[in-house]
C-alpha cells in the first residue's frame, strides 16, 4: 500500500503508523508527495497543473510501478487524500483499496464553502494568491505553523518533528506547498466537476475516516455521505479519536479501523 501525507508534513508523519502496517503483514511506501519534504520541486505553469493531483497521481503509479507494484492500495490524509482520489479514478486499475483520511472532495468543500467555511478554513484562499503566502510563511515558517509550541517535538516524534522543520524553513519546498493549493482551487476543481458530471466514480472498495477532535464533520455533517456520491462502494467509516493529525496522534487507533479494510 502507499500512504500519502499532508500539508504541511511530509512522509515521515507515518512513522508509528507505517511499523503497525508491516507487522500486519502489509508492505508499505511512504513517499514524499511533489515538492514536499525532499521531494522534487519542479517549475510551474500559469495554470499550475505540475501541482495538480493528476500530476501527483502519476508519480505516484510511476513509483509504485518502479518499486514492482501495479496494484496496490491508496491510503491519503489531508492533501495526500486528493491525490489518494484522483489516482483511485485516474488509475483504477492500479487501485484495489481507497482510505480517505480527514478529506471530502475539494469540489464539495467549494460546493459548501459558506461563512463559517471560510472563517475555519481561509488559509485555501490565502495560499491561492500570488506571492504574499510565501513572504508571510518564510518570515518565521516556525511560528506560522507552530512548530516549535511546547510538547511538539514530543507529540509529533523527535525525527517526524526534525523532517517537518527541515522542510517547512526551505523556501523552494514552501513555494510547492503552496502550488499545490493554487493546483486545487483551480484545475483540480475543474477535474473533480468533470467527473461529477461524466457520472465517473471511486470502484474500488472505499474507508471514510474522520477526526473526531476537528471540524470536517462540524462543517459538513457524515462525510460518508458525501463520499457516498464519489465512490460505488463506501465500506462504511469510522470517527477516529484525535485531532487533525491522526496518523501521529492516533496511530492504533487508525491502524485497527485500516487493517479489517484492507483484508476485506
Amino acid at each position: 500500500m502507499v500512504l500519502l501525507h499532508g500539508h504541511p508534513r511530509t512522509h515521515t508523519t507515518w512513522h508509528r503508523v507505517a511499523p503497525l502496517l508491516v507487522a500486519a503483514g502489509h508492505t508499505v511506501v511512504c513517499p514524499d508527495l511533489r515538492g514536499y519534504g525532499r521531494s522534487t520541486v519542479v517549475p510551474t505553469t500559469p495554470d499550475h497543473a505540475p501541482y495538480s493531483k493528476r500530476a501527483m497521481a502519476g508519480d505516484v503509479v510511476a513509483l509504485m510501478r518502479a518499486l514492482g507494484h501495479d496494484r496496490f492500495a491508496a491510503v491519503g490524509h489531508d492533501r495526500g487524500s486528493y491525490v489518494a482520489l484522483r489516482t483511485a479514478l485516474d488509475h483504477p486499475d492500479a487501485v484495489v483499496r481507497l482510505a480517505v483520511l480527514d478529506c471530502i472532495p475539494i469540489v464539495e468543500h467549494l460546493d459548501r464553502a459558506d461563512a463559517r467555511f471560510a472563517t475555519a478554513w481561509w488559509h485555501w484562499f490565502f495560499f491561492a494568491q500570488p506571492e504574499k503566502p510565501e513572504r508571510a510563511i518564510c518570515a518565521d515558517p516556525d511560528a506560522w505553523y507552530g512548530s516549535l509550541a511546547p510538547g511538539r517535538a514530543a507529540a509529533m516524534g523527535e525525527d517526524n518533528h526534525a523532517d517537518h522543520l527541515a522542510a517547512i524553513r526551505d523556501p523552494d519546498t514552501v513555494f510547492a506547498m503552496l502550488e499545490d493549493y493554487r493546483a486545487g482551487l483551480g484545475i483540480d476543481r475543474a477535474a473533480e466537476e468533470a467527473d461529477r458530471a461524466a457520472g465517473r466514480r471511486v470502484t474500488c472498495p472505499t474507508l471514510v475516516l474522520w477526526s473526531g477532535r476537528d471540524d470536517l464533520e462540524d462543517l459538513h455533517g457524515d462525510p460518508r455521505t458525501i463520499w457516498a456520491e464519489w465512490a460505488t462502494d463506501v465500506r462504511g467509516g469510522v470517527r477516529i479519536d484525535s485531532g487533525h493529525h491522526m496518523a501521529e496522534e492516533a496511530p492504533d487507533e487508525l491502524v485497527a479501523a485500516l487493517v479489517p479494510f484492507l483484508a476485506m
